[in-house]
């Protein structure tokens, strides 16, 4: 994928409107991955810069070039607010009348929802790896306890009938 991605910033380098670029979050661009949430390399993300998509499309580069042209353009924000529908504009200008105070409390309000629902997933995916866990060892308790019945025995029995029966023959 690198070398499409390099190809690809090369496309738009000259962009006005437009920024290709990539970020090593291993060094310096660390703090920048981990403050919008990237996990996994490579990981790619779009939109305005405060607050970034997840790209969930191909990765070779005519599929990286068209989702470019046709998505990386202006689009609705405080800074472009002419580009946006009358309800997204009613919706900025109520947040940019709050005091600076009362939209980090609105901000930390949801991304407290945000970490609520991360935690929930955590411990419900706990919850599946203890039942997993569970299962595994009564399932290999109970194949224990079959071949400890003698399993193994009895068949080595069948095995020697039927020998014994070809040699009657």
């Amino acid at each position: 994928m690198k070398p499409d991605w390099d190809k690809l910033m090369e496309e738009f380098n000259s962009s006005p409107t437009q920024l290709v670029a990539d970020v090593d979050c291993t060094t310096d661009g660390k703090p920048l991955c981990d403050a919008n949430g990237v996990k996994g390399y490579p990981t790619i993300k779009y939109g305005d810069p405060s607050d970034l998509q997840d790209y969930q499309g191909g990765r070779d580069y005519d599929d990286l070039k068209k989702f470019a042209e046709e998505n990386l353009k202006p689009v609705c924000s405080p800074s472009n607010i002419d580009l946006c529908d009358d309800d997204k504009r009613k919706e900025i200008e109520g947040f940019m009348a709050l005091s600076a105070e009362d939209l980090d409390a609105k901000i930390a309000d949801e991304e407290k929802k945000l970490e609520e629902a991360e935690q929930s997933f955590k411990d419900e995916v706990q919850k599946l790896q203890d039942t997993y866990q569970k299962l595994s060892t009564d399932k290999d308790e109970k194949i224990a306890a079959v071949k400890a019945a003698g399993l193994g025995l009895m068949k080595s029995v069948k095995v020697a009938k039927a020998k014994d029966t070809k040699d009657e023959l």
